[in-house]
Order: C-alpha cells, then sequence, then structure tokens
C-alpha cells in the first residue's frame, strides 16, 4: 500500500515538473498565434475571397481568436490582398512536351487600421515543382492542386506570424 501511495506521489512529481518545464520554455499549442488588440475583428479585402491563402488566413485567424468582420465598416483592422498563382514550364521532352512545371504562388499584402498603416505591402513567395505526364494528366492536376494547397497555407502561416508583431 505504501509503494502504491510512494510511486502515485513520484509520478505526480515528475508530471509537475514536465507541465513546468513546458510552460516555462514557451509551449505553445501549433497554429495558435497571439494577436495584438488591433487584430480582434479584421476585414480581408481581397479579389478572391474563395482562394487557398485567403481560406487558410481566415482560418488561422479564427484559431487564434480573431473574429473576422463581414464588411470593412466594422473591422479594427483591414488586410489588404493580392494573391497570384503561376505556372510555367522547367523542361521539355525530346517530343517538345513538357515534363515538369513550376508553380509560383506570390502573396502581397497590408494592414490598416484607424487610417494609419500598420504594415506597409511585403511580398511572401513559395514554389514549388512537379512532374508532368500526359498519360496521367488527372493526376498530375490534382498534384498541382495540393500543391497550391499546400503553398496557400505555408503563406498564410508566414503572414499571421508578421500579424503577431504589430
Amino acid at each position: 500500500m505504501q509503494t502504491a501511495v510512494l510511486r502515485l506521489v513520484s509520478t505526480g512529481c515528475v508530471a509537475l515538473a514536465a507541465a513546468v518545464l513546458l510552460v516555462g520554455c514557451g509551449f505553445h499549442l501549433e497554429g495558435r498565434t497571439v494577436l495584438p488588440a488591433v487584430m480582434h475583428r479584421p476585414y480581408i479585402e481581397t479579389s478572391n475571397q474563395q482562394s487557398d491563402f485567403v481560406q487558410s488566413l481566415r482560418r488561422d485567424l479564427l484559431i487564434s481568436g480573431a473574429r473576422p468582420a463581414g464588411d470593412r465598416a466594422r473591422a479594427s483592422a483591414v488586410i489588404v490582398v493580392h494573391a497570384e498563382v503561376k505556372r510555367r514550364v522547367l523542361s521539355v521532352s525530346a517530343a517538345n512536351r513538357p515534363t515538369e512545371y513550376e508553380v509560383r504562388y506570390t502573396v502581397r499584402f497590408s494592414v490598416t487600421a484607424g487610417g494609419k498603416t500598420l504594415l506597409p505591402w511585403q511580398t511572401v513567395r513559395a514554389r514549388r515543382s512537379y512532374t508532368f505526364s500526359e498519360n496521367l494528366l488527372l493526376a498530375t492536376e490534382h498534384e498541382q492542386s495540393i500543391l497550391t494547397g499546400a503553398m496557400g497555407r505555408e503563406l498564410a502561416d508566414i503572414v499571421m506570424r508578421r500579424l503577431a508583431t504589430l
């Protein structure tokens, strides 16, 4: 009986020490970015609200406790976004057919609040390449879609880190 109590106490001490170490090192759950008060109700102004980047940014803002505004008049800050995806041929076969493409995802953004520029225009980019086969056309189109989504999420994470510095 005493060994069971002793074992329980030592396990509790180890768990407590682990918790103290995690808190002391600045650990926080992945995906949650602490945003300044000015970002509590941002409005995202963009020409394509359904792009991978904008959807990822909106999701990240929600996870971080912000509630994106439905219109500019009710917003505490405005994030202006210009996102662009381009594809170019990297290599061709002997028959002059594309065999490899590069996808470039470019996002330009700025943040304003109360008529003041909090974050001037900044550009973030990501690029990936993938092989192309006419025999596997659906698969390569799906691969490009997956790459574009991943790049949009990656760029949204970068923008969130920059918003946290305001």
